[in-house]
């Protein structure tokens, strides 16, 4: 099974081999490895790895923090093998189908930011959902916002957990992304989520974005 870690730990020579030395020991096979932030004589990185799926993840966590300084900021299923480069089939998807650009996104933003599912609204406080990836609650409880750039926030419905949300256009749709395991949504996490959405935009032109966006309509209820 593949895991993804995210890792605190001490921003000095020699801390990041301690940490890949201790994964390997504890049999963890590290697929990649990406720097979140570098901050205050502290470094947050992401792994993905490999993990023996008849194992207790648990053991791969304890292992990790028993070294002095580190702190595991949260654990959870990846939900695509590294390297693979998933937004590029949903951009070359996009292309291929514009009507259903918005419907591709949210479909897609699960896979693409480990989380359980997205949805797309339109409006204020009384908004319309227009699309929702399969395992979306019915009625999610999703703040009542519309941002101008993408953002997180504390998911607080069915079940507790992280969201991002992002604007898609200048068409009141708003995104949202939810994960009920694993940490908040990093800031780098939110700055891909809206390259993403300006780079299918882009790729629809403004007439096509325009059309699957719906702009111009209505913002609804607010």
């Amino acid at each position: 099974m593949l895991y993804r870690l995210r890792v605190s730990l001490p921003d000095r020579p020699g801390s990041l081999a301690r940490v890949t030395q201790l994964l390997g020991a504890a049999g963890a096979d590290v697929m990649q490895m990406t720097v979140l932030e570098q901050l205050g004589g502290r470094a947050v990185d992401e792994f993905t790895v490999s993990w023996a799926g008849e194992r207790d993840v648990a053991g791969l966590v304890a292992a990790l923090e028993r070294s002095a300084g580190v702190r595991i900021e949260g654990c959870w299923a990846a939900g695509e093998v590294p390297g693979s480069a998933p937004e590029l089939d949903v951009l070359g998807q996009v292309a291929r189908d514009p009507g259903r650009a918005v419907a591709t996104l949210i479909d897609a933003a699960p896979t693409l930011f480990h989380a359980d599912w997205a949805v797309a609204t339109r409006g204020g406080r009384g908004r319309q959902r227009v699309y929702a990836s399969w395992r979306a609650p019915q009625t999610p409880v999703l703040p009542a916002l519309t941002p101008m750039r993408p953002l997180g926030f504390a998911y607080e419905g069915e079940a507790t957990g992280h969201g991002a949300a992002a604007p898609i256009g200048a068409s009141w749709l708003t995104m949202y992304v939810v994960r009920h395991e694993g940490p908040a949504f990093h800031r780098t996490e939110l700055d891909r989520l809206g390259r993403i959405v300006d780079v299918a935009l882009g790729v629809l032109g403004e007439r096509g974005a325009a059309k699957a966006t719906g702009a111009g309509a209505s913002p609804g209820p607010a």
